[in-house]
């Protein structure tokens, strides 16, 4: 690190790493950069280096199997974990997912995502933190910083500016030197500097006419060079394209295996005279470093020992829950909440019953349980006074088969002996690389079936569907339904995984009987596979009602209690890697749901199922509204939790909730294969502000079940070249144990075009019981008051008066002081 004096330690593992260098030969040196399978690097025993695995975050680690069979804590999303406003939450976050990599084998988790919510049709918006990269950069580095003090590498990503999902992998994103230097690279900045990750992951855009893993200048003029990061940098999945600029560009593993541009296409080049064989050396050696960091070196100490020195053991459970309570935002409450005792409760909406607990794509894990709304407030409430509703339903195309299904996978030859079996518990099959049931190897395996017995929960015609490419029979109840090919005409290589499912039968099944389902698949491989991959599902959708009926039934039931409570949310088809959203709408007549069920009983309570903001044109009309994100495994028990006033929620908005067409930047749809940055540096609220339009809840925006006085703010007397501070006392001035996020904003006094109104400059949480009063001291860095120079490519500090606020919310600002910089 620049300006980090290496300790002895560090020492001694570049000493084992600059031998057991000089122990290879070029192949060797260019094999070990080239992944060896899906997720992992080749093991070398000629030096004693074990294959390093790396495993999808950033909520759990889930390993090397896709499975439901090798489960994984589920935490809430990480929007979720950054609207608790705590880097030190996040860290013990880290720490348990280092436990949790541990236990599984993992060496390195490709986490955390850190690319800002530079739009909110940002598909993968639920995988980032927030729109300022201050609050990112904090997050960020509480979570790298926990997950190493375990002794699990990070790879932070995607770096940079892979800010949406249309036309990712071919993308050219265009902006601005300084729009790059004041948000985007901000937050990597920040965490490379705070946190030493051990790793980044390089995006699949270009910025600036250059695609990521070949721009030299972000990775190791300015990553490596000016910033001193000294970890490995792996390329996203399929990412690299070519083995000269890649190798040139400061790439130092092309994923996944084992065809990729390294290996012998490496080995080549440099032979060629193409590249140097230095540069190989350069990249072999970071991957060295960090199998040495992590333990897997023989002859280096790991930075964490085993035992001593790794983290206690973690509840899992327990810690998800805590995330969640903390995470969910309560932006309106007239006295609605909490729920007071001996109220009866109607509780409403699908996602009630079935949660959808984390967002869809390479974040997915499968938690061993599931603790639904329905799960929390039945288990919370007394027996009796809860009744539910489904009310409507978003979901508008099937999803892998779930609850009812008993399935299992038989893997035959081509003569149709069975060569292995193993269980299916979502239907869902992604099995990569070697990962293939015992006894079964590629060379063998012509057929995979998935095959047992459905029982259904509702009777009536039941839709059936298949995602996959290839070959495929489906069979129920004895009768086939299917028996062709599934094709498409998308570019994206994983389309089967991302992909719709494709409706093949529908069937009228009576409930609680059970039926025997068979979906068989012809394994096909194809020769130009970079990877050995069997990716394909069956999928189901239960009878769906008349919407009306529906409706009439959720308000008849709200009309009998007490208090109502809809739960309202998003699909895996509106919010997933793989695509950007249209629109900020919730799917499937909800918003009549939620209208309908208010106008029945103005005591009505909603809860928002979604990672990333959706419109709320209702907001006005019901009681109170609370954000639940994607709130984890355990997220129905947190909130029973939070409703009943057992625990007040903890969070604050980490970005701002609007309507679409107030939204000031939306563009995420490349012309002609670039995406202009226009807005600069005007992202989140620094965009709604400049444009002076009103969002539906600003940045920083949350209630709790207190209310708090601010008393007085003083700053420090300092100039604008060294680091301020700011003190802040304020008291609990309401009736009980409550939290407060205290948020320091800077803004210019003589404001300039070119300069956002306000921004995000530091916080503090604070805890304090009725009647008490505590002082926080939050620290200003001297990045607060610079801007980047795109003509002396420095950054400059801006001198004069700047007013300090002191806020509850970006525009709920409770004490000012003006300093003299």
């Amino acid at each position: 690190m620049a300006g980090t004096r290496p300790t002895p330690a560090d020492q001694a593992r570049e000493a084992v790493v600059e031998a057991a260098l000089a122990g290879l030969d070029l192949d060797t040196k260019a094999r070990l950069l080239a992944g060896q399978d899906m997720w992992s690097l080749p093991a070398l025993p000629e030096i004693g280096l074990k294959s390093l695995v790396m495993s999808d975050g950033p909520i759990g680690v889930r390993g090397v199997r896709w499975s439901a069979d090798d489960p994984s804590v589920a935490l809430p999303s990480p929007t979720a974990l950054a609207a608790t406003w705590d880097p030190a939450l996040a860290r013990r976050a880290g720490r348990l997912l280092a436990q949790e990599a541990r236990r599984k084998g993992v060496h390195v988790l490709l986490a955390p995502t850190v690319n800002l919510h530079r739009s909110p049709l940002g598909g993968r918006h639920f995988e980032a933190y927030s729109e300022d990269p201050y609050l990112t950069g904090r997050i960020g580095s509480g979570y790298v910083t926990g997950v190493q003090e375990g002794g699990v590498g990070t790879t932070v990503k995607h770096f940079v500016a892979n800010d949406a999902e249309t036309d990712r992998f071919t993308v050219n994103n265009v902006l601005s030197e300084r729009a790059l230097r004041e948000l985007y690279l901000a937050p990597f900045e920040a965490i490379v500097k705070n946190a030493h990750p051990w790793g980044i992951m390089t995006a699949y855009n270009s910025v600036n006419g250059t695609t990521m893993t070949e721009h030299r200048h972000l990775v190791d003029e300015i990553l490596r060079g000016e910033w001193g990061f000294d970890g490995f940098n792996v390329s996203d999945w399929m990412a690299a394209r070519s083995t000269v600029g890649s190798i040139e560009g400061g790439l130092d593993v092309a994923m996944p295996g084992p065809t990729t541009v390294y290996g012998p296409a490496l080995a080549a080049a440099v032979r060629a005279g193409e590249t140097d064989e230095a540069k190989v050396d350069e990249a072999v050696r970071n991957v060295l470093r960090l199998a040495a960091r992590v333990g897997i070196l023989a002859g280096a100490e790991p930075v964490v020992t085993d035992p001593p020195g790794f983290p206690e053991t973690i509840d899992g459970e327990s810690l998800a829950r805590e995330i969640a309570r903390r995470a969910f935002v309560l932006v309106r409450n007239e006295g609605a909440l909490p729920v007071p005792d001996g109220h009866s409760v109607a509780l409403i909406g699908a996602a009630a019953r079935d949660a959808r607990v984390l967002g869809g794509g390479s974040a997915t894990v499968f938690p061993a349980r599931i603790v639904s709304p329905l799960d929390g407030l039945t288990a919370a409430l007394p027996k009796g006074t809860l009744t539910y509703a489904v009310g409507a339903d978003p979901s508008q195309v099937l999803a892998a088969a779930d609850k009812g299904f008993e399935l299992r996978a038989v893997c035959r030859d081509a003569g149709g002996e069975v060569v292995g079996t193993r269980s299916a518990p979502s239907g869902h099959i992604q099995w990569m690389g070697n990962d293939l049931p015992d006894g079964v190897t590629h060379d063998r395996l012509d057929s995979v079936e998935l095959t047992g017995t459905f029982t259904p929960r509702e009777s009536g015609p039941h839709r059936f569907g298949i995602k996959g490419l290839g070959a495929f029979v489906l069979t129920i109840d004895g009768t086939e339904y299917f028996d062709g090919v599934q094709s498409t005409d998308v570019a994206d290589p994983f389309v089967t995984f991302f992909g719709d499912p494709v409706e093949r039968a529908t069937v009228d099944l009576t409930a609680g009987r059970h039926y025997e389902v068979s979906l068989r698949h012809a394994v096909v491989l194809p020769a130009d596979m970079p990877m050995k991959m069997i990716s394909f599902t069956l999928a189901h959708q239960e009878p769906r009602r008349d919407a009306d009926e529906l409706i009439a039934e959720a308000v008849e039931a709200a009309r009998a209690a007490d208090t109502a409570i809809v739960v309202v949310a998003t699909t895996e088809q509106v919010e997933s890697e793989g695509f950007d959203r249209a629109d900020l709408r919730l799917p499937g007549g909800q918003d009549e749901l939620v209208r309908a069920v208010a106008a029945a009983n103005p005591n009505t309570v909603v809860v928002v199922n979604s990672g990333s903001p959706v419109e709320l044109p209702w907001r006005d009309e019901v009681a109170a509204v609370l954000l639940g994100w994607f709130p984890g495994q355990e997220g129905g028990a947190a909130l029973a939790d939070v409703l009943t006033g057992a625990h007040e929620p903890g969070g604050r908005l980490p970005t701002t909730w609007g309507s679409f067409e107030a939204a000031p930047v939306t563009g995420v749809t490349p012309t002609d294969g670039e995406l202009p940055y226009t807005e600069g540096v005007f992202i989140g609220y620094r965009a709604w502000e400049k444009e002076g339009r009103t969002p539906s809840y600003p940045f920083g925006h949350g209630l709790g079940y207190t209310d708090w006085t601010y008393d007085e703010i003083d700053v420090t007397d300092t100039t604008i070249t060294t680091d301020t501070t700011v003190t802040v006392r304020v008291t609990n001035s309401g009736t009980r144990t409550g939290r407060e996020t205290v948020q320091i904003y800077v803004a210019p006094s003589d404001p300039t075009p070119d300069r956002p109104t306000r921004w995000l400059a530091g916080f503090a949480n604070v805890e304090a019981s009725p009647g008490e009063s505590v002082e926080t001291t939050i620290a200003l860095t001297t990045r607060t008051f610079e801007t980047w120079d795109p003509q002396t490519h420095t950054w400059t500090p801006i001198k004069g008066p700047y007013k300090i606020e002191a806020s509850h919310s970006l525009t709920d600002t409770r004490l000012t002081t003006t300093h003299d910089f």
